[in-house]
């Protein structure tokens, strides 16, 4: 499973021109799941988001997690995290986890996820989705957790 992670100082999906998932500063993470991924890698990926130490701390060095810096996450699914892009010009989607799986998967991510945290809010598996958002650093990275096997 694949996170890219972005720290942000707000950040809002629209869906058919309404906001369906909004935080303040916080964390963007942007999901990708891949073929041989279960409910083992989902946790582990949860557990490395939220314990990522991304935020400042009073000496301005990245030592604080989301939840230490009070702030949300917002989870939000795409697929083409897991392209394979290593020859031709156009990406092979084989590597990523049928939909049915990934929507799965995604929607535990999403389940525990809003059990760990205050501020929560999701995209829409499969919809066709405009992220805005102001990255905060920049500072953003790509997390993964093997898939099984």
């Amino acid at each position: 499973m694949i996170a890219l992670l972005q720290r942000v100082s707000e950040a809002t999906v629209h869906v058919n021109g309404k906001v369906v998932g909004r935080i303040e500063k916080g964390v963007l993470a942007l999901i990708g799941v891949q073929r041989g991924d279960h409910k083992k890698q989902a946790d582990r990926l949860l557990q490395r988001m939220l314990s990522y130490r991304i935020f400042p701390d009073d000496a301005d060095r990245m030592n604080l997690d989301v939840r230490q810096a009070r702030g949300g996450l917002l989870l939000v699914p795409q697929f083409t995290l897991a392209a394979d892009t290593n020859s031709g010009n156009r990406p092979s989607f084989t590597p990523a986890a049928p939909p049915s799986e990934g929507e799965r998967l995604f929607n535990y991510l999403a389940q525990r996820a809003s059990l760990e945290i205050d501020e929560f809010a999701t995209g829409i598996f499969g919809a066709h989705m405009k992220i805005s958002l102001v990255n905060n650093g920049p500072v953003t990275f790509w997390l993964q957790v093997p898939p099984a096997g």
